[in-house]
């Protein structure tokens, strides 16, 4: 049975786009917010997708079948002691952090406790705030779920279908063993990423050299440095003890490649290189997983005036949306001088056959 009514604490990335999932695959569930940003809010509403917003937490979130707690990290004590007076049987509080060991012990022994359901779906942008969030945000994510040792079976199996219903895909984990992994598979690379460009800023000379010349890979490893400082602040600071282990360990693995290349160990190189890229291609890229496959193609393009309005014309024309288009200036690992991304694979497989008619060459990465 659906919710009649579910509740927001923050209507930021992740809760606009959970809000407006839920406004697009279940329309007649009343939805209720507060924040402190009164345009999302007002947005919101102006959308749609918001039956009411509230610039306080009102008794009207006790009638919330859920209760998302969407806020900042450091601001969770402070929500979580109000949102104690609704937690029952018929109001389950669930958040949605990328790290679940700190709210889990602020809710040990409290009435919360056999009510609360740990959440993080592991999607997200580089952006932030409820004008980027989108209602395609959790399609086929992974929403993993961490529940207490108080939760409720029942609980718990209701929230999974629910998860499940907005198009993601529910996992449920000890939250010790989530954080542990999430440090290695997400919040160590964006700590690299971070220290990959400061290192480069810092190394640059007056003309901009590397930043001008910066290639496809360095590109690609650093585009999650655009993500929210503030919010990267808060991980560290919340999830410090398995972040320093896997430094701990990603220090001792550079320190193993670096004796390997000053040593000159062809073998071991081969080795090393070899095994990470069996195991990287090993990596499921299909859209069913959080390292969704992208639907992109690299075209050769004359450099002309109007040739890339000509080609974004032919396939406007044909009804292929595009979502991204860019010249590739750098061309290092890259075919073709203009990248095109698709939403969806059945537009990438049409406008490869429409532009090699327009007798394009065209190029799969």
């Amino acid at each position: 049975m659906l919710p009649d009514k579910i509740g927001f604490i923050g209507l930021g990335l992740i809760g606009g786009a959970i809000a407006k999932t839920i406004h697009r695959v279940h329309p007649d569930i009343s939805l209720i917010a507060y924040d402190i940003d009164t345009a999302s809010l007002s947005q919101a509403v102006q959308d749609g997708v918001l039956t009411h917003s509230y610039d306080t937490i009102s008794d009207d979130f006790a009638s919330c079948r859920y209760i998302f707690l969407c806020a900042p990290v450091q601001k969770n004590a402070e929500f979580l002691a109000k949102l104690s007076n609704f937690a029952g049987d018929s109001c389950i509080i669930t958040d949605v952090g990328s790290v679940k060991t700190a709210i889990h012990q602020e809710i040990a022994g409290t009435p919360i406790e056999p009510y609360f359901i740990g959440g993080h779906p592991m999607c997200g942008s580089e952006k932030s705030g409820y004008i980027n969030a989108t209602p395609y945000l959790l399609e086929n994510a992974y929403y993993i779920l961490t529940p207490t040792s108080k939760t409720s079976p029942t609980l718990l199996a209701e929230f999974q279908t629910f998860v499940q219903s907005l198009g993601a895909i529910p996992m449920v984990m000890d939250y010790q063993v989530h954080d542990y992994a999430t440090a290695a598979i997400s919040h160590l690379p964006h700590i690299l990423a971070f220290t990959l460009v400061n290192l480069v800023k810092k190394l640059d000379n007056p003309e901009e050299t590397m930043k001008t010349i910066a290639a496809g890979g360095f590109r690609d490893m650093t585009r999650i440095a655009s993500s929210s400082p503030i919010m990267w602040q808060q991980i560290c600071l919340t999830n410090q003890t398995q972040i320093l282990n896997l430094l701990d360990s990603f220090i001792e693995a550079l320190e193993n490649i670096r004796q390997e290349i000053k040593t000159e160990n062809s073998s071991c190189l081969l080795d090393f290189f070899q095994s990470a890229k069996d195991y990287r291609d090993s990596l499921s890229l299909n859209s069913s997983g959080p390292l969704s496959k992208t639907f992109e193609i690299y075209c050769d393009l004359i450099d002309e005036t109007g040739g890339i309005a000509t080609l974004a014309t032919i396939l406007a024309k044909n009804h292929i949306s595009i979502k991204n288009i860019g010249i590739i200036h750098n061309r290092e690992f890259q075919d073709g001088v203009l990248h095109i991304e698709f939403y969806e694979e059945n537009a990438l497989q049409k406008a490869l056959i429409l532009l090699r008619d327009y007798h394009y060459t065209v190029y799969e990465r």
